[in-house]
């Protein structure tokens, strides 16, 4: 006998369908509306307007399963910022990766001083619930101050060459951005970033370092991961 799908309390569609419009969306850079008509092309009948309650309200619990779930982060943390244009004002991005190129958190803010970076270390702190042993940053003075208030017991670094894998996860940020025509509110940003980076990378591991042979492999882990966590366990 057929078992019946697993379904979210309250939702008419499976939650595998659930999951794998949420997959879609954050993973390959499609609009809700292109996402509409890819459901549409298997007869999957739904609203760009449901899908954007799904991501909404399923991405972030995603996220939080996806990261009890990762090995420990590198003990090499590189961080830095990117400008947000939202709502006409500027706001600022700050993300931080390990040296493998893993994003451990970002954080919108509206400002780049030392408050706002000791905001974000005490986050990174807090989420990661260990401390690295070297920190690696291009050149404002808010890492210094923020390092020495925060975190004086790790070596830090600055440079603005030895920072490139902080800089090249901001390149998805600016893609989805371009995609989105501009985030709404710095609370959509910070919602949608969030959930975008921990899954987008999930299923992006660093193929120029790996055989096909080890990528196939992390690629089936990747893929077994997500149908625990989204489609089973969820909805149990």
């Amino acid at each position: 006998m057929t078992p019946e799908p697993a379904t979210f309390p309250g939702y008419r569609f499976p939650a595998s369908i659930i999951s794998y419009a949420v997959w879609l969306y954050h993973v390959f850079g499609l609009s809700l509306r292109e996402v509409e008509l890819l459901l549409a092309e298997r007869g999957i009948v739904v609203t760009h307007e449901s899908m954007w309650q799904w991501c909404r309200k399923f991405g972030a619990g995603f996220v939080r399963k996806l990261r009890r779930r990762r090995p420990k982060s590198g003990d090499t943390w590189h961080l830095g910022e990117v400008f947000l244009k939202i709502g006409g004002e500027l706001h600022y991005l700050w993300r931080a990766v390990d040296q493998h190129g893993v994003v451990l958190d970002i954080l919108v803010q509206g400002r780049r001083n030392a408050t706002a970076a000791k905001r974000f270390f005490k986050r990174l702190l807090v989420g990661l619930k260990y401390r690295p042993r070297r920190l690696v940053t291009d050149g404002p003075h808010s890492y210094g101050v923020a390092h020495r208030e925060v975190m004086p017991e790790v070596k830090h670094w600055t440079s603005r060459y030895l920072n490139n894998c902080a800089e090249n996860s901001h390149r998805p940020t600016r893609r989805r951005e371009r995609k989105m025509q501009r985030f709404k509110s710095p609370a959509q940003a910070q919602r949608f970033l969030s959930s975008h980076a921990m899954i987008y990378g999930h299923f992006r591991p660093r193929r120029h370092l790996m055989t096909a042979g080890e990528y196939r492999h992390a690629r089936a882990q990747a893929f077994q991961l997500w149908r625990e966590e989204t489609r089973v366990q969820a909805a149990a």
